[in-house]
Protein backbone atom coordinates (compact mmCIF):
# COMPACT_ATOMS: atom_id res chain seq x y z
CA UNK A 1 0.00 0.00 0.00
CA UNK A 2 1.28 3.49 -0.97
CA UNK A 3 2.14 5.64 2.22
CA UNK A 4 -0.14 8.89 2.92
CA UNK A 5 2.50 11.43 2.77
CA UNK A 6 2.67 13.65 -0.18
CA UNK A 7 0.04 12.41 -2.39
CA UNK A 8 -2.68 14.73 -3.36
CA UNK A 9 -5.81 13.03 -2.71
CA UNK A 10 -8.82 13.60 -5.15
CA UNK A 11 -12.09 15.22 -3.87
CA UNK A 12 -14.24 14.01 -6.37
CA UNK A 13 -14.21 12.06 -10.04
CA UNK A 14 -15.04 13.49 -13.65
CA UNK A 15 -17.76 10.81 -15.39
CA UNK A 16 -17.71 11.11 -19.07
CA UNK A 17 -21.04 9.74 -19.17
CA UNK A 18 -23.16 8.36 -22.21
CA UNK A 19 -22.18 10.97 -25.12
CA UNK A 20 -20.22 13.95 -25.70
CA UNK A 21 -22.75 15.10 -28.12
CA UNK A 22 -24.69 17.88 -26.24
CA UNK A 23 -27.72 17.17 -28.93
CA UNK A 24 -28.22 13.34 -28.20
CA UNK A 25 -27.86 14.06 -24.24
CA UNK A 26 -30.37 15.98 -24.09
CA UNK A 27 -32.48 13.10 -26.16
CA UNK A 28 -30.93 10.95 -23.41
CA UNK A 29 -32.22 12.56 -20.56
CA UNK A 30 -35.73 12.77 -21.73
CA UNK A 31 -35.59 9.10 -22.39
CA UNK A 32 -33.76 8.65 -18.82
CA UNK A 33 -36.00 11.02 -16.97
CA UNK A 34 -39.33 9.33 -18.40
CA UNK A 35 -38.04 5.43 -18.18
CA UNK A 36 -37.28 6.53 -14.13
CA UNK A 37 -40.66 7.98 -13.76
CA UNK A 38 -42.52 5.07 -15.11
CA UNK A 39 -40.31 2.49 -13.35
CA UNK A 40 -40.79 4.64 -9.82
CA UNK A 41 -44.50 4.89 -10.47
CA UNK A 42 -44.94 0.66 -11.58
CA UNK A 43 -43.08 -0.37 -8.68
CA UNK A 44 -45.09 1.89 -6.30
CA UNK A 45 -48.27 0.84 -8.22
CA UNK A 46 -47.00 -3.09 -7.23
CA UNK A 47 -46.17 -2.44 -3.62
CA UNK A 48 -49.12 -0.81 -3.10
CA UNK A 49 -51.43 -2.93 -4.98
CA UNK A 50 -49.99 -6.29 -3.45
CA UNK A 51 -49.99 -4.37 0.16
CA UNK A 52 -53.83 -3.39 0.62
CA UNK A 53 -55.86 -5.87 -1.82
CA UNK A 54 -56.03 -9.29 0.59
CA UNK A 55 -56.48 -11.40 -2.91
CA UNK A 56 -52.59 -10.86 -3.47
CA UNK A 57 -51.95 -11.78 0.36
CA UNK A 58 -49.64 -14.80 -0.73
CA UNK A 59 -45.68 -15.37 -0.90
CA UNK A 60 -45.39 -15.11 -4.09
CA UNK A 61 -46.57 -11.48 -4.21
CA UNK A 62 -44.94 -11.04 -0.95
CA UNK A 63 -41.84 -11.56 -2.65
CA UNK A 64 -42.44 -9.19 -5.56
CA UNK A 65 -43.03 -6.41 -3.39
CA UNK A 66 -40.19 -6.72 -1.96
CA UNK A 67 -38.24 -7.09 -5.47
CA UNK A 68 -40.36 -4.04 -6.50
CA UNK A 69 -38.39 -2.49 -3.74
CA UNK A 70 -35.38 -3.05 -4.71
CA UNK A 71 -35.70 -2.27 -8.40
CA UNK A 72 -36.59 1.31 -6.93
CA UNK A 73 -33.36 1.11 -5.21
CA UNK A 74 -31.49 -0.13 -7.92
CA UNK A 75 -32.62 2.71 -10.71
CA UNK A 76 -32.43 5.48 -7.57
CA UNK A 77 -28.90 4.66 -6.93
CA UNK A 78 -27.77 5.95 -10.87
CA UNK A 79 -29.94 7.79 -12.07
CA UNK A 80 -30.79 10.98 -10.17
CA UNK A 81 -27.18 11.73 -10.29
CA UNK A 82 -26.65 10.84 -13.93
CA UNK A 83 -29.81 13.10 -14.66
CA UNK A 84 -28.61 15.71 -12.43
CA UNK A 85 -25.28 15.88 -14.26
CA UNK A 86 -26.75 15.70 -17.48
CA UNK A 87 -29.40 18.41 -16.69
CA UNK A 88 -26.67 20.79 -15.16
CA UNK A 89 -23.56 19.94 -18.06
CA UNK A 90 -21.76 18.89 -15.26
CA UNK A 91 -19.89 15.60 -15.33
CA UNK A 92 -18.67 15.24 -11.62
CA UNK A 93 -19.32 13.33 -8.19
CA UNK A 94 -17.54 13.76 -5.11
CA UNK A 95 -15.66 11.07 -3.20
CA UNK A 96 -17.43 9.82 -0.60
CA UNK A 97 -21.24 10.32 -3.30
CA UNK A 98 -18.87 7.72 -5.36
CA UNK A 99 -18.19 5.35 -2.38
CA UNK A 100 -21.98 5.54 -1.48
CA UNK A 101 -22.88 5.05 -5.09
CA UNK A 102 -21.13 2.10 -5.65
CA UNK A 103 -21.55 0.11 -2.53
CA UNK A 104 -25.58 0.76 -2.93
CA UNK A 105 -25.53 -0.45 -6.33
CA UNK A 106 -23.35 -3.56 -5.26
CA UNK A 107 -25.54 -4.37 -2.46
CA UNK A 108 -29.21 -3.56 -4.28
CA UNK A 109 -27.66 -5.99 -6.70
CA UNK A 110 -26.47 -8.31 -4.98
CA UNK A 111 -29.63 -9.02 -2.62
CA UNK A 112 -31.66 -8.52 -6.10
CA UNK A 113 -29.63 -12.10 -7.15
CA UNK A 114 -30.37 -13.81 -3.82
CA UNK A 115 -34.18 -13.02 -4.15
CA UNK A 116 -34.50 -14.04 -7.54
CA UNK A 117 -33.34 -17.64 -6.08
CA UNK A 118 -35.32 -17.19 -2.81
CA UNK A 119 -38.54 -16.79 -5.47
CA UNK A 120 -37.18 -19.87 -7.35
CA UNK A 121 -37.70 -21.36 -4.40
CA UNK A 122 -41.02 -20.51 -3.72
CA UNK A 123 -41.89 -21.58 -7.22
CA UNK A 124 -40.49 -25.17 -6.51
CA UNK A 125 -42.43 -25.62 -3.82
CA UNK A 126 -45.84 -24.52 -5.25
CA UNK A 127 -45.27 -26.50 -8.28
CA UNK A 128 -43.58 -29.79 -6.51
CA UNK A 129 -45.24 -29.78 -3.22
CA UNK A 130 -48.24 -28.31 -3.81
CA UNK A 131 -49.92 -29.68 -0.15
CA UNK A 132 -47.40 -28.72 1.78
CA UNK A 133 -47.21 -25.23 0.67
CA UNK A 134 -48.81 -23.27 2.81
CA UNK A 135 -47.31 -24.93 5.74
CA UNK A 136 -43.89 -24.41 4.30
CA UNK A 137 -44.50 -21.04 3.26
CA UNK A 138 -45.61 -19.19 5.68
CA UNK A 139 -45.05 -15.69 6.89
CA UNK A 140 -42.36 -16.72 9.10
CA UNK A 141 -40.26 -18.05 6.65
CA UNK A 142 -41.02 -15.69 3.98
CA UNK A 143 -39.86 -12.91 6.15
CA UNK A 144 -36.76 -14.82 7.46
CA UNK A 145 -36.12 -15.87 3.60
CA UNK A 146 -36.44 -12.01 2.69
CA UNK A 147 -34.27 -10.93 5.48
CA UNK A 148 -31.63 -13.18 4.68
CA UNK A 149 -31.63 -11.76 1.16
CA UNK A 150 -30.91 -8.28 2.37
CA UNK A 151 -28.07 -9.24 4.96
CA UNK A 152 -26.33 -11.64 2.27
CA UNK A 153 -26.37 -8.41 0.17
CA UNK A 154 -24.35 -6.49 2.76
CA UNK A 155 -22.47 -8.77 3.94
CA UNK A 156 -21.07 -9.70 0.61
CA UNK A 157 -19.99 -6.32 -0.37
CA UNK A 158 -19.02 -5.69 2.88
CA UNK A 159 -15.10 -6.20 3.35
CA UNK A 160 -14.44 -5.58 -0.77
CA UNK A 161 -16.14 -2.00 0.18
CA UNK A 162 -13.75 -1.69 3.31
CA UNK A 163 -10.26 -2.57 1.02
CA UNK A 164 -11.64 0.10 -2.01
CA UNK A 165 -12.50 2.47 0.68
CA UNK A 166 -8.79 2.94 2.37
CA UNK A 167 -7.40 3.08 -0.83
CA UNK A 168 -5.65 6.16 -2.19
CA UNK A 169 -6.88 7.88 -5.05
CA UNK A 170 -4.62 10.97 -6.47
CA UNK A 171 -5.08 11.30 -9.85
CA UNK A 172 -6.21 10.50 -12.78
CA UNK A 173 -9.78 11.16 -12.02
CA UNK A 174 -11.82 10.70 -14.45
CA UNK A 175 -13.75 7.72 -15.46
CA UNK A 176 -15.45 6.55 -18.48
CA UNK A 177 -19.02 5.58 -16.98
CA UNK A 178 -22.01 7.72 -16.24
CA UNK A 179 -22.34 6.19 -12.15
CA UNK A 180 -19.15 4.92 -10.13
CA UNK A 181 -19.30 0.77 -11.14
CA UNK A 182 -16.32 -0.79 -9.13
CA UNK A 183 -14.36 -1.44 -12.25
CA UNK A 184 -14.20 1.41 -13.38
CA UNK A 185 -13.08 2.84 -9.90
CA UNK A 186 -10.66 0.25 -8.99
CA UNK A 187 -8.68 1.29 -12.26
CA UNK A 188 -7.81 4.85 -10.83
CA UNK A 189 -6.56 3.68 -7.30
CA UNK A 190 -2.70 4.41 -6.54
CA UNK A 191 -2.05 1.23 -5.35
CA UNK A 192 -1.97 -2.46 -6.00
CA UNK A 193 -5.29 -3.84 -6.15
CA UNK A 194 -4.60 -7.12 -6.95
CA UNK A 195 -6.07 -8.52 -3.46
CA UNK A 196 -9.52 -6.29 -4.48
CA UNK A 197 -9.67 -7.39 -7.90
CA UNK A 198 -9.60 -11.01 -6.09
CA UNK A 199 -12.37 -10.16 -3.56
CA UNK A 200 -14.59 -8.92 -6.08
CA UNK A 201 -14.37 -11.69 -8.73
CA UNK A 202 -14.70 -14.28 -5.37
CA UNK A 203 -17.64 -12.08 -4.52
CA UNK A 204 -19.68 -12.06 -8.10
CA UNK A 205 -19.11 -15.54 -8.89
CA UNK A 206 -20.47 -16.88 -5.00
CA UNK A 207 -23.44 -13.97 -5.77
CA UNK A 208 -24.04 -14.81 -9.41
CA UNK A 209 -23.37 -18.51 -9.55
CA UNK A 210 -24.81 -19.65 -6.33
CA UNK A 211 -27.87 -18.21 -6.60
CA UNK A 212 -28.20 -18.70 -10.62
CA UNK A 213 -27.40 -23.11 -9.23
CA UNK A 214 -30.51 -22.59 -7.22
CA UNK A 215 -32.44 -20.85 -9.85
CA UNK A 216 -31.34 -23.88 -12.34
CA UNK A 217 -31.56 -26.74 -9.67
CA UNK A 218 -35.37 -25.25 -8.73
CA UNK A 219 -36.26 -24.96 -12.34
CA UNK A 220 -34.95 -28.61 -13.43
CA UNK A 221 -37.25 -30.27 -10.97
CA UNK A 222 -39.84 -27.51 -11.92
CA UNK A 223 -39.92 -28.67 -15.64
CA UNK A 224 -39.67 -32.47 -14.73
CA UNK A 225 -42.72 -32.41 -12.21
CA UNK A 226 -44.72 -30.18 -14.81
CA UNK A 227 -43.97 -32.56 -17.46
CA UNK A 228 -45.77 -35.29 -15.12
CA UNK A 229 -48.68 -33.41 -14.76
CA UNK A 230 -51.20 -35.18 -17.62
CA UNK A 231 -53.61 -32.54 -18.55
CA UNK A 232 -52.34 -30.38 -21.01
CA UNK A 233 -54.12 -27.68 -19.47
CA UNK A 234 -52.74 -28.71 -16.25
CA UNK A 235 -49.60 -27.96 -17.77
CA UNK A 236 -50.12 -24.55 -19.54
CA UNK A 237 -51.37 -23.52 -15.83
CA UNK A 238 -48.48 -24.69 -14.20
CA UNK A 239 -45.71 -23.53 -16.56
CA UNK A 240 -47.79 -19.97 -16.67
CA UNK A 241 -47.07 -19.22 -12.76
CA UNK A 242 -43.58 -19.42 -13.81
CA UNK A 243 -42.90 -17.70 -17.37
CA UNK A 244 -42.61 -14.16 -16.00
CA UNK A 245 -39.74 -15.28 -13.62
CA UNK A 246 -37.93 -17.32 -16.03
CA UNK A 247 -38.04 -14.38 -18.21
CA UNK A 248 -36.93 -11.79 -15.43
CA UNK A 249 -33.72 -14.35 -14.61
CA UNK A 250 -32.89 -14.59 -18.28
CA UNK A 251 -32.62 -11.07 -18.65
CA UNK A 252 -30.99 -10.30 -15.46
CA UNK A 253 -28.39 -13.16 -15.45
CA UNK A 254 -27.75 -12.75 -19.34
CA UNK A 255 -26.96 -8.75 -18.83
CA UNK A 256 -24.27 -10.15 -16.04
CA UNK A 257 -23.01 -12.79 -18.02
CA UNK A 258 -22.08 -11.06 -20.89
CA UNK A 259 -20.25 -8.67 -19.22
CA UNK A 260 -17.61 -11.53 -18.95
CA UNK A 261 -17.90 -12.98 -22.82
CA UNK A 262 -17.54 -9.40 -24.56
CA UNK A 263 -18.04 -9.78 -28.34
CA UNK A 264 -14.84 -9.31 -30.30
CA UNK A 265 -14.32 -6.05 -31.46
CA UNK A 266 -16.77 -4.64 -28.97
CA UNK A 267 -15.63 -1.53 -26.46
CA UNK A 268 -15.08 -3.15 -22.86
CA UNK A 269 -16.49 0.26 -21.83
CA UNK A 270 -19.31 1.07 -24.36
CA UNK A 271 -20.37 -2.65 -23.60
CA UNK A 272 -20.12 -2.23 -20.18
CA UNK A 273 -22.40 0.73 -20.26
CA UNK A 274 -25.05 -0.64 -21.93
CA UNK A 275 -25.34 -3.49 -19.84
CA UNK A 276 -25.24 -1.25 -16.82
CA UNK A 277 -28.07 0.75 -18.84
CA UNK A 278 -30.05 -2.71 -19.50
CA UNK A 279 -29.81 -3.27 -15.42
CA UNK A 280 -30.11 0.12 -14.17
CA UNK A 281 -33.03 1.37 -16.50
CA UNK A 282 -34.17 -1.12 -19.22
CA UNK A 283 -34.55 -4.19 -16.35
CA UNK A 284 -36.90 -1.95 -13.91
CA UNK A 285 -39.03 -0.26 -16.16
CA UNK A 286 -39.69 -4.01 -18.18
CA UNK A 287 -40.41 -6.25 -14.56
CA UNK A 288 -43.42 -4.19 -13.25
CA UNK A 289 -44.93 -5.54 -17.21
CA UNK A 290 -43.91 -8.89 -17.24
CA UNK A 291 -44.38 -9.63 -13.64
CA UNK A 292 -48.18 -8.15 -12.97
CA UNK A 293 -49.54 -6.58 -15.91
CA UNK A 294 -49.85 -10.32 -18.19
CA UNK A 295 -51.07 -11.47 -15.08
CA UNK A 296 -55.07 -12.33 -14.41
CA UNK A 297 -55.27 -12.07 -10.84
CA UNK A 298 -53.15 -8.33 -10.56
CA UNK A 299 -55.25 -6.84 -13.26
CA UNK A 300 -57.83 -7.99 -11.42
CA UNK A 301 -56.59 -6.48 -8.07
CA UNK A 302 -55.06 -3.44 -9.96
CA UNK A 303 -58.83 -2.74 -11.31
CA UNK A 304 -60.47 -2.87 -8.14
CA UNK A 305 -58.13 -0.65 -6.74
CA UNK A 306 -58.84 1.90 -9.46
CA UNK A 307 -62.54 1.90 -8.79
CA UNK A 308 -61.89 2.40 -5.29
CA UNK A 309 -60.18 5.28 -5.52
CA UNK A 310 -62.64 7.16 -8.27
CA UNK A 311 -65.40 6.12 -6.11
CA UNK A 312 -63.54 7.49 -3.36
CA UNK A 313 -63.03 10.42 -5.70
CA UNK A 314 -66.46 10.81 -6.82
CA UNK A 315 -67.93 10.48 -2.97
CA UNK A 316 -69.25 13.57 -2.02
CA UNK A 317 -68.18 15.22 1.22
Amino acid sequence: MLTMKNITMVSGFILWGLTDNRQVEILLFSFLLGTYLLTIIWNIVIITITFVNHSLNTPMYFFLRHFAVLEIGLTSTVLPKTLANMANGQQTISLPGCFIQVYLYLVVGTTEFALLAVMSIDRYVAICNPLRYSTIMNGRTCSLMVLCSWTGGFLLIMAPAIILFQMPFCGPNAMDHFFCDIGPLIKLACTDTSLLELMVLLTAAFSLLGTLTINIASYINIISTIMRIPSTIGRKKAFSTCAAHIIVISITYGSCIFMYIKPKGTSELDFSKGVALLNTVVSPLLNPFIYCLRNRQFQDALRAGFRQCITFHETPV
